[in-house]
């Protein structure tokens, strides 16, 4: 099997080349052809990589360059079930966005699939690499690519400014990453993770690894937008095509939320076990900060997508919160509200593309009243928001129920009504916008709102028939995270095998590979009374919420003021 672990990158990287090379001598089907089936061979290779990494770490040493005496030269790849699991999730959503832009995308579309197949390849590589400074040239290709797709239509301002936005914080972000392993190679000599965490738990930590954590963290989290390094994401997604966005709030967030997860468990967790109280409060902080921000900026939008980008900052926010306490039951329910929401973001993303080709515009103010008796949009619409509110077993429930939980065990139960506020308030503004839409309520005038230029539809041409079951699949998947069968077993079976640095690096650095883990039974994790009265507070707080951004003219000049 760990042949098999270079595929979920090789394959897209191939498909891109052979694209370079003869893709504009190809007819358009052709093309799409290629960059479709190298998305599923990158699927089914991805998914085969998980099975296996249930039963144990899987592990594939490039030009059989294997350690000797727990010396690592070679370059590798590790997959663990968390680590699978977001290969997994990265390459569906590619290929639900490739089959979604074979109408959206119609000019050099040849390109655009090249950028996504390299943008995918990235992703993945930085989901399964064990070594630290690969992680940086992974880090760098998934930047590259996407600030390539994130300013695609170059002959537009907006999508220009919104990609150097993007590109100058992600660069200082990665010279950030690149100095914090500088200083681990000067002190430890390797690269490897497992052969970093090894060297530095021999000693306490100093100044120097202090340091070091602190910029390979910061540097994440400017990719995972988390205050205060949130400020490019809403620009990148205002002028994305929805595609890319897709990609951007789905996948790209997230993925830098896990390796904060992994390079502390891996790297640093013994060596700052004595701060492991300090890296808490500061992590935690930074989380809440990022998810009420987020919540409230959310609210406070207009333009569709850059409604859900601050969403997708709130949600951000929460995720890091989880990874802050430190725990393999709230890291668990990271890696469930990771898979709900990353298919219900890509979704809702997708849905406010295929709002811009039909009704012509993306402003929620301007759509008032327009998208009535288009009730498929609709229903997509406020299908995606009820399942990033979290009401029992819909979409991103599951992932919240386990990090409340693993809060309350950590002492700070607190966490459970900053995460129903947040999740309120973003999906009271999502709610308010489809019920402006689609419903005709409110007024179209709100001075609450930011003005925000309007995006140039795509081709009115593309098929919206295929863009709204491509929205429905993806919204599907992440509607149905909370419940299926053995999910909550398996994340926490891959929380407890992704914290556990010592066993990682007897399997890496030794070939130790300890006995198979059994496979966690196939049930249904049953709903507590705090998770639903969590859902119940989202819920009420969304409504209220909506209610307010719609009537609020109503109120009392007093109130109002």
């Amino acid at each position: 099997m760990s042949s098999v672990l270079p595929l979920p990158v090789a394959i897209p990287l191939l498909a891109g080349a052979l694209l370079v090379t003869v893709g504009h001598l190809l007819p358009r089907p052709a093309q799409n052809a290629i960059a479709t089936l190298a998305a599923a061979g990158m699927t089914g290779c991805s998914l085969a990589i998980l099975v296996a990494a249930e039963r144990g770490y899987v592990v594939h040493w490039f030009g059989g360059w294997h350690p000797t005496g727990g010396v690592a030269l070679g370059i590798s790849f590790v997959a663990d079930p968390l680590g699978a699991g977001m290969a997994v999730l990265v390459s569906t959503l590619v290929l639900l966005v490739l089959v979604y832009s074979w109408t959206y995308t119609r000019e050099a579309s040849h390109l655009f699939d090249v950028l996504m197949l390299t943008f995918a390849a990235a992703m993945a590589g930085f989901c399964l690499t064990g070594d630290i400074f690969n992680m940086f040239v992974w880090f760098e290709l998934m930047g590259v690519s996407a600030y390539a797709l994130a300013a695609f239509r170059i002959e537009e301002l907006g999508p220009l400014q919104g990609a150097v936005n993007f590109a100058i914080t992600n660069t200082v972000g990665a010279y950030m990453i690149l100095t914090g392993i500088a200083l681990l190679y000067a002190r430890t000599g390797a690269l490897n993770l497992a052969q970093i965490g090894h060297e530095l738990a021999r000693h306490r930590a100093d100044r120097l690894v202090v340091v070091a954590f602190t910029l390979v963290v910061a540097g994440l989290l400017v990719k995972a937008a988390i205050v205060p390094f949130h400020f490019w994401l809403a620009d990148a997604h205002a002028s994305a095509p929805a595609p890319v966005c897709a990609l951007l709030s789905g996948a790209m967030v997230e993925l830098g939320i896990f390796f904060v997860a992994r390079v502390y468990w891996l790297v640093f967790a013994p060596a700052l076990a004595p701060e492991s109280v300090a890296v808490k409060t500061v992590l935690l902080a930074l989380g809440v900060a990022t998810a009420l921000l987020g919540a409230f900026m959310c609210f406070m939008q207009r333009h569709l997508k850059r409604l859900l980008a601050y969403s997708t900052i709130s949600h951000a926010g929460l995720m890091l919160a989880g990874v802050a306490l430190l725990g393999t039951q709230p890291l668990a329910g990271v890696a469930n509200l990771v898979l709900a929401h990353g298919f219900l973001k890509a979704g809702l993303f997708l849905v406010a593309g295929a709002i811009l080709i039909d009704l012509g515009h993306i402003d929620e103010l301007r759509l008032h009243g327009a998208g009535v008796g288009k009730r498929v949009l609709g229903t997509l619409w406020f299908a995606g928001t009820v399942g990033l509110i979290g009401l029992p077993y819909v979409g991103v429930y599951l992932g919240h129920q386990l990090l409340d939980e693993g809060a309350g065990e950590a002492g700070v139960r607190w966490l459970a009504v900053v995460a129903a506020i947040a999740a309120g308030v973003c999906g009271g503004a999502m709610l308010r916008a489809g019920a402006r839409i689609f419903l005709g309520w409110g007024s179209g005038d709100d001075r609450l709102l930011t003005p925000e230029p309007d995006e140039t539809p795509p081709r009115r041409d593309a098929g919206v028939g295929l863009l709204t079951a491509v929205c429905a699949v993806t919204l599907a998947l992440g509607l149905v995270a909370s419940i299926v069968p053995g999910l909550v077993e398996r994340t926490e079976l891959g929380a407890t095998r992704f914290v556990d640095g010592i066993a990682y690096g007897l399997r890496v650095l030794h070939g130790t590979a300890g006995p198979a883990a059994a496979r966690p039974p196939f049930a249904l994790s049953p709903a507590d009374r705090a998770s639903l009265l969590y859902a119940l507070a989202a819920l009420a707080i969304a409504l209220a919420t909506a209610a307010f951004g719609l009537w609020h003219e109503r109120l009392p000049k007093d109130v109002r003021g």
